[in-house]
């Protein structure tokens, strides 16, 4: 329960912020240019809070659907308007001034992805330096030669602190390549090069990439001692300790806490008999795990989570962090980076080459805003910058509804000479309003994918 509180105060969070940072780039442009704004709205639908102010007696407004907003100026198309304000109204604006307010909203989305970067730069974010633990048989990784315990230090010439940065590397690299070169070091300080194949990776699940590859994280391994237990887990009521350590699962030896869990997850509803030790003796229960909706389908749970020992995975840690002016320029490179990684992804979805499932909806938003603020400020300035960037970028795209279809008659109204006519306008507005509706049913069909492994 703390856990789907937590997510959905996050995703209100996330979704309100970067709401009001798009709408407000509208807002302040047309304001500063002399345009008339009537209405200011977080969200849709019946106002939940509204209050005017200002000269022009402004409505700033909260909707009860948060799920966007609007800025309504004063127009000609929409309502009559006084002959003294005629100069103010949004319609009689020249095209230059009216694309400068539509681009205002995506670039304010951008220019906080920046400022959201920048501060994670400056806090410091700590990431999992990308050394190698198991090179799978028979993959891409092994035939390359890779090996455990080797560090890969880059691709294609970029540094790799972190295995975040492998992943994106490899989103980037395998959009127009099959075979990239990568740089490794191994635990007696040798370096190495090897050619990994990477065709169709591209096209693999999302979250999918380094195990289809081979490539998988070194992991230190944990004793299966008991830190923490949910109040109303399967641990619990089986009548578990923290400080237990598990010896024997139905009479095989456990000798890892990865061996436990996989041995839990693999029997969602059926009866366990555990041996652990507790203060120097042995006691025998009895488990079951509560089975758990995953993208893998149904899991075993049980509430308990591993005692993790001072310093565990320090040699493994990675953290970055710049002093203020190296920060602002690693954040306007990561912005311009993900920028075009997000923009080459939807055109190879487009054409077929990529996975639409990586397209996400407000249910896997949703979860990893809260996963991501309870981990820590950083994490959650880096998912805010992501998605701020994500909302700029989609609105730029040429469709109509979106402030790219409206950047787009705008273009072609400076080429022809005269207005886009209202018929094709609104049919615009319908073949938008269809796609969008689309995109958004294939986003919610993934999260039910991931959630529940339909």
């Amino acid at each position: 329960m703390n856990e789907l509180l937590l997510s959905f105060c996050s995703f209100i969070v996330t979704l309100g912020l970067l709401v009001t940072v798009h709408e407000f780039g509208h807002f302040w442009v047309a304001r500063r240019l002399g345009i008339k704004v009537l209405r200011f709205s977080v969200g849709f639908g019946k106002p939940l809070w509204m209050r005017r102010a200002g000269v022009d007696q402004t409505e700033y407004v909260i909707g009860a659907i948060p799920l966007g907003g609007y800025v309504t100026m004063l127009d000609e198309r929409e309502a009559p308007v006084d002959p003294s304000e005629l100069h103010r109204a949004f319609n009689r604006q020249g095209v230059g001034r009216r694309m400068a307010v539509v681009v205002a909203g995506p670039a304010a989305n951008l220019l906080f992805a920046v400022l959201a970067y920048w501060l994670m730069f400056v806090i410091g974010i700590v990431g999992v330096r990308p050394v190698l633990g198991v090179v799978a048989p028979g993959t891409p990784a092994a035939s390359a030669g890779f090996s455990v315990g080797e560090e890969i230090t880059a691709m294609e010439g970029r540094p790799t602190p972190t295995w975040e940065a492998v992943t994106i590397a490899l989103l980037q690299n395998s959009l127009d390549q099959d075979v990239i070169r990568v740089e490794t070091v191994d635990s007696q300080a040798r370096q190495h090069v090897h050619a990994l194949d990477i065709a169709g990776l591209a096209a693999s699940e999302p979250g999918s990439m380094l195990r289809h590859l081979g490539l998988h994280p070194d992991r230190p391994s944990l004793a299966p001692v008991i830190d923490t237990l949910e109040p109303n887990g399967s641990a619990a009521k089986a009548g578990m300790e923290p400080a237990d350590r598990v010896l024997l699962a139905d009479q095989q030896v456990i000798e890892s806490w990865e061996q436990w869990v996989n041995y839990v997850r693999a029997r969602p509803g059926q009866a366990i008999r555990v041996e652990v030790e507790r203060a120097g003796g042995h006691r025998s229960l009895t488990v079951v795990p509560s089975p758990q909706s995953t993208s893998h389908g149904l899991v075993g749970h049980i509430g308990a989570s591993v005692l993790v020992p001072e310093g565990y995975g320090g040699r493994l840690r990675a953290e970055l962090r710049y002093p203020p002016g190296e920060a602002l320029g690693a954040a306007v490179t990561k912005v311009w980076e993900m920028s075009i990684l997000t923009l080459r992804m939807l055109g190879k979805m487009i054409e077929g080459q990529a996975s639409v499932e990586n397209i996400s909806g407000p249910i896997s938003i949703a979860q990893i805003a809260g996963e991501s603020a309870a981990v820590g400020l950083a994490p959650f300035l880096a998912f805010l910058g992501l998605v701020s960037l994500s909302v700029g970028l989609i609105n730029l795209l040429p469709i109509p509804i979106l402030d790219g279809g409206h950047i787009l008659y705008y273009l072609i109204e400076l080429l022809v000479g005269k207005p886009v006519p209202e018929v094709v306008v609104a049919w615009g507005q319908k073949l938008g309003g269809a796609l969008l509706f689309g995109l958004m049913a294939l986003a919610i069909v993934n999260d039910f994918n991931r959630l529940f492994g339909f």
